[in-house]
């Protein structure tokens, strides 16, 4: 992605040290994190220095190669820091059988996040197709190259138009608690992308008059029978786009699919804690007495899925 004109991934080897922009600080300062060990690592999945599981998928490679004279170990660490996005467990594992077949395992880790940056691409080209001149689309939650190392999911069909100078426009769900839609817009206007950042309870508003076209999203794990969890807030939109006839695409690369699980039912829902929601930017935003429940995700079922954006084409349900 570019910032200011020059190219940079969300999270790099640097050396012997991993290279994270830090998303905890985003949209407001563009700083650095640096992991020496799979120990940092593992704290810049789980407090959210890296976010998106493409991402998390690529970290965690990473870790498992700070990590290499301890696998099991490592790879223990890393599996508890989050249990929702699928691309940390996908990563891990591929990284273990690396390590037990002897491979170098930056080298490794290194071919992994390649991967991921090259299924991104064939994502945003594959999804391209699916935006006209003057298409009006809605986003949740930030599925950019901030979430996927570099092009993004939801975000790389928009990147690919726009290279392909299409005139589109894009409605920004602000996305509570964390306000992730934040990096979404941080990220549209680092490309020119015309966009608009709007509360969550506002998709519906736009939806029933008829100034959305098409709804785009990521994923953090998609079951067999097509049921996914994605960022809180998910399932509403698709089904308010349902209600109003408006398309409904998932992009995510196959690393998400877990043929494990039979459906929704069966995906792990991360609880974060109360400080998301008590305090907004440091500043306390609700009394200590008031008690908050904070899922980090929910599960839409696949009956409101228009189709699933891969970097094997388009899946249509």
């Amino acid at each position: 992605m570019k910032i200011d004109g020059k190219q940079y991934r969300s999270i790099w080897q640097d050396g012997n040290v991993i290279r994270f922009i830090d998303q905890r600080k985003l949209p407001y300062s563009f700083e650095f994190f640096t992991a020496k060990t799979v120990d940092d690592v593992a704290f810049a999945i789980k407090e959210m220095v890296v976010r998106g599981a493409p991402a998390i998928g690529a970290a965690a490679a990473y870790g498992m190669a700070l990590g290499e004279k301890t696998p099991q170990k490592s790879a223990e660490l890393l599996r508890e820091t989050r249990p929702t996005a699928y691309d940390l467990f996908y990563a891990v594992e591929y990284m273990v059988q690396a390590i037990n077949n002897r491979e170098n395992a930056f080298v490794a880790a290194s071919t992994y996040v390649e991967d991921i940056i090259t299924r991104c691409k064939k994502i945003g080209k594959n999804g391209e197709s699916l935006i006209k001149d003057n298409t009006r689309i809605l986003t949740h939650c930030n599925a950019g190259a901030l979430a996927t190392v570099d092009y993004g999911t939801a975000l790389a069909p928009l990147r690919a138009a726009n290279d392909k100078q299409k005139k589109f426009f894009v409605f920004v769900d602000e996305t509570r608690p964390r306000l992730q839609g934040l990096l979404t817009v941080w990220e549209l206007f680092q490309e020119n992308i015309p966009h608009v950042l709007i509360v969550d309870n506002a998709a519906g508003y736009f939806m029933k008059n008829k100034e959305i076209d098409l709804v785009i999203v990521g994923a953090d794990r998609i079951a067999k029978n097509g049921d996914f969890a994605n960022k809180i807030g998910t399932y509403e939109k698709a089904v308010l786009a349902k209600e109003n006839g408006i398309p409904f695409y998932v992009a995510a690369p196959v690393s998400t699919f877990d043929s494990k699980l039979k459906d929704g039912s069966q995906i792990v829902i991360e609880e974060r804690g109360r400080q998301e929601l008590s305090e907004i930017n440091r500043k306390t935003v609700m009394p200590d007495w008031v008690s908050v429940k904070n899922p980090a995700f929910d599960v839409t079922p696949h009956k409101y899925v228009t189709g699933y954006i891969t970097e094997n084409g388009i899946q249509r349900n």
